[in-house]
């Protein structure tokens, strides 16, 4: 696959080193989002940080994170492409600002709804010991109904459970990440509490003219209350996500026993994925069979015809019997009709070889019956032969009598007769 393969319709944004388009695929005619990495600048560790996007959409299967389809390296402008869904709804950064242009709220069942979702995917992504790290309103998709986490670039597999790099938006960072603590799956729900309080005030939980003083209001964990519009039971929910002690700081698990969820438990999605190997950055540059297999689901009706006609020349290649099987083996579902047809011929052959003696014997009833179209009563108890008289009551077709039987004598009004005549039934 190659960007050959994609028509790009528009861009949809951009970040410090990588481009995110609107494309649609020429094979199935459907839209994707392609984000282009272009790693010519990038350190090392940047372009392990993208394969490690690569590996963690592929490893992942869950309705409220974005899907990954397909990656591929483009020589010519020297990028990494990754196909993913494609969010037609925007995000949530985009809702919100709408919000506040019209001076609208988000009803608390939305937020509810939202905080569930997004909890689910958290639920999977710390299960697979995998952070995201850069939970933000502007990473989180919409697509009718659905919520989807996606950006998982800076996500991180944490194999002792601890991480210490400092990553993600300062406004969303959790006060151990602000202190240059060790940090773990805590600091995600952190960052999704100022991500529901933002969705409730139309306006971040803690804001301030220079770092320093954000800093400040972060490590102490003070904002200001919510609308009053909004029940105890959302100002408790985002309450205990902006707990400053990370001991006091639910899980997402914890979270999801709630009440306030329990309308939404028929509506989980369990991941059917495992975490595959990380992919490691070739240094000789050979991106030959590094990347996942596609995921398309979605095929052309000439894919599935081939798919059909390799699946029946398979199953046909097996067939056959006695002799033939031993000499013809078709590949071409043409040739097996042909083979098929001959070997029909050939029977019916064999058959009429026996009926033509018959004929031969009882010619003057057999002219009777071609040329009145039936066999007069005085003459019904001819011994005409068993398989004769069945086949005349059937009407079969009987092309090879003809050729080989000597000519009768017929009326002047008697119709031709051609190798595909029938034979009129007895009465």
């Amino acid at each position: 696959m190659s960007l050959k393969d994609f028509k790009i319709l528009s861009k949809l944004g951009d970040g410090s080193y990588s481009n995110v388009y609107k494309v649609r695929r020429i094979e199935d005619h459907l839209e994707y989002a392609l984000k282009k990495v272009n790693l010519s600048n990038l350190s090392d560790k940047e372009k392990q940080n993208a394969l490690n996007e690569v590996r963690i959409l592929a490893s992942i299967h869950h309705s409220n994170i974005i899907s990954y389809k397909e990656a591929f390296f483009d020589p010519v402008s020297n990028s990494l492409c990754i196909i993913m869904e494609l969010a037609t709804d925007g995000d949530l950064q985009q809702k919100i600002q709408k919000c506040i242009k019209t001076n609208s709220f988000f009803q608390e069942s939305e937020i509810l709804s939202y905080a569930f979702q997004i909890l689910n995917a958290l639920k999977i992504l710390h299960e697979m010991k995998v952070m995201h790290r850069d939970i933000k309103s502007a990473n989180i998709f919409l697509i009718n109904n659905e919520v989807k986490l996606g950006d998982l670039n800076v996500s991180k597999v944490a194999k002792q459970g601890l991480l210490y790099t400092q990553t993600g938006t300062p406004y969303y960072a959790s006060p151990e990440v602000w202190k240059d603590q060790p940090y773990d799956f805590k600091s995600d729900i952190w960052s999704l509490g100022c991500v529901l309080y933002e969705m409730a005030a139309l306006k971040l939980p803690f804001l301030a003219d220079d770092m320093d003083g954000l800093y400040k209001k972060v490590i102490k964990g003070y904002y200001q209350k919510l609308p009053k519009s909004y029940t105890y039971e959302l100002q408790n929910l985002i309450r205990m996500m902006l707990q400053v002690s990370t001991t006091l700081r639910p899980t997402a698990s914890q979270l999801l026993e709630l009440i306030c969820f329990q309308k939404f438990q028929n509506d989980t999605c369990q991941n059917t994925g495992q975490l595959i190997k990380t992919i490691q950055f070739p240094k000789n540059k050979s991106y030959q069979n590094l990347f996942p297999k596609s995921t398309y689901k979605y095929k052309t009706d000439l894919q599935n015809k081939n798919e059909q006609d390799t699946s029946l020349r398979k199953r046909l290649a097996t067939l056959g019997g006695g002799n033939d099987s031993m000499h013809s083996n078709p590949t071409r579902l043409s040739q097996y009709e042909k083979n098929n047809q001959a070997q029909k011929i050939h029977k019916n052959y064999n058959l009429n070889r026996l009926d033509l003696e018959s004929l031969k014997q009882n010619h003057n009833s057999l002219n009777k019956i071609l040329s009145e179209g039936s066999l007069p009563r005085k003459l019904s108890k001819l011994p005409v032969n068993n398989i004769l008289q069945e086949k005349i009551r059937k009407q079969i077709i009987m092309p090879i009598l003809f050729q080989n039987a000597s000519p009768f004598s017929r009326k002047k009004n008697s119709r031709q007769i051609n190798e595909t005549t029938i034979l009129p039934c007895i009465l």
